[in-house]
């Protein structure tokens, strides 16, 4: 080619000649410029953008709270009363969601966040897990333990929305109308039912940071999540359409109730014997309760819905370990079924498991410690060897848990 014909090359879009631009790519037809590359690229971006935060409305299918219980039977056994306010929760987000806008009169659904109160092991993060493979909404969990007020070593509560815009592919839009799942609540409780005198920055003044939050503003979000400083580019999201679902252990709430219940039992109020019932404490908890725990009247006033998991019964944690979808016996049997060895536990193993879970108070976590102490030595030797099939019965059970380390532990 002739250096006068290369001259003439022009970009087809945008006219430019070759010795103008940096690069010029050649097409069947036509030339394009790596400017003109540059301006498609952020207008494909941009449009897709678009057409996400759209999809999201368009793919919202509205399930009913029964169908929404129903998907969770097949990951929680029990907890009846928890799944309901959840599937309430989640059903009236999604019509919130998709009544905006649509109405001509002025009302406006306001939304209702939710806290569960629970023992460790009883299901509540199982619950948002399991809630969050249903869900076309983003979805995230975050962690308490970790918060503290701004300025104090540790993550800024806006760390939270941080992991929203994540799990939203970075569409702010489509954070807007997320759910945020927040984890061991009761842990940034003050330490005393009375105002702090001393700074308490990772519970007191953790729960004030969330306030704002909570009640529906913009808030300056860092994207990649950390600490903001001042020439950080910030992302507003604005939390209004936001759903918050909080869980805690709040461990020893049960003897705050036990007082305020039999403090209330003189006269013609006085609860029978099968009202009071001290394993079914934690159903009559209430907001005093939690204010006396130690969070403060204004975050719980953020939530207006407060429910509870019960301890689990022997029977429930029986059945945990054989019905769910994800059943702990069913993933040892696969185990051993990689190594073609075909695994049967016998049912008095099953009901030996559940009373050591029950007398160590570890809830559906403690199975898990108790079967690997009862099935690490056959996992060990299982592999090496030729054998076929391996039946688990309680005196091979017992022999192997008394060698434990888990057997040694007691529960104050």
């Amino acid at each position: 080619m002739s250096k006068a014909q290369d001259d003439s090359i022009r970009c087809s879009f945008c006219g430019r000649e070759k010795k103008d631009v940096n690069v010029l790519i050649a097409g069947i037809t036509g030339h394009i410029c790596d400017s003109c590359i540059s301006q498609a690229h952020l207008i494909v971006e941009e449009e897709a953008g678009v057409k996400s935060s759209a999809e999201i409305e368009k793919s919202l299918k509205l399930l009913t709270p029964e169908e929404i219980v129903q998907h969770l039977n097949k990951h929680v056994i029990g907890q009846e009363d928890a799944k309901k306010v959840l599937a309430v929760a989640v059903y009236n987000h999604y019509k919130r969601l998709l009544q905006k806008g649509k109405t001509h009169d002025d009302i406006e659904i306001e939304k209702s966040n939710v806290i569960m109160v629970g023992e460790t092991g009883t299901g509540k993060t199982l619950l948002a897990r399991s809630i969050a493979k249903l869900l076309n909404v983003p979805f995230c969990i975050a962690d308490a333990t970790v918060l503290t007020e701004a300025g104090y070593v540790g993550e800024d509560v806006e760390s939270i929305l941080s992991r929203l815009l994540q799990a939203a592919d970075y569409d702010v839009s489509a954070a807007e109308k997320g759910i945020v799942f927040i984890d061991e609540i009761d842990k940034v409780a003050r330490k005393s039912d009375n105002p702090s005198i001393t700074r308490d920055v990772s519970g007191e003044g953790v729960q004030q940071a969330m306030l704002k939050l909570l009640e529906g503003a913009q808030i300056s979000v860092p994207p990649q999540g950390g600490r903001k400083h001042p020439e950080q580019k910030m992302v507003q999201i604005n939390t209004k359409d936001i759903l918050f679902v909080c869980g805690g252990a709040f461990d020893g709430i049960s003897k705050i109730i036990e007082r305020r219940v039999k403090s209330q039992s003189i006269g013609f109020n006085a609860l029978s014997k099968d009202e009071f019932n001290e394993e079914k404490l934690l159903s009559h908890v209430n907001q005093l309760d939690i204010k006396k725990f130690g969070l403060i009247p204004e975050l719980i006033g953020r939530f207006p819905v407060l429910t509870y998991l019960n301890p689990l019964t022997k029977d429930i944690l029986l059945s945990i370990l054989t019905d769910p979808q994800n059943a702990l016996v069913k993933q040892y049997v696969r185990l051993f079924e990689m190594d073609q060895i075909k695994l049967t536990i016998q049912q008095s193993v099953l009901e030996f498991i559940v009373e050591k879970a029950i007398e160590l108070k570890l809830g559906a976590r403690g199975l898990r410690s108790i079967c690997e102490a009862i099935l690490t030595e056959a996992m060990f030797n299982a592999p090496s060897s030729e054998m076929k099939e391996l039946v688990i019965d309680l005196e091979y059970a017992q022999e192997q848990f008394s060698k434990s380390k888990i057997s040694k532990l007691k529960v104050a």
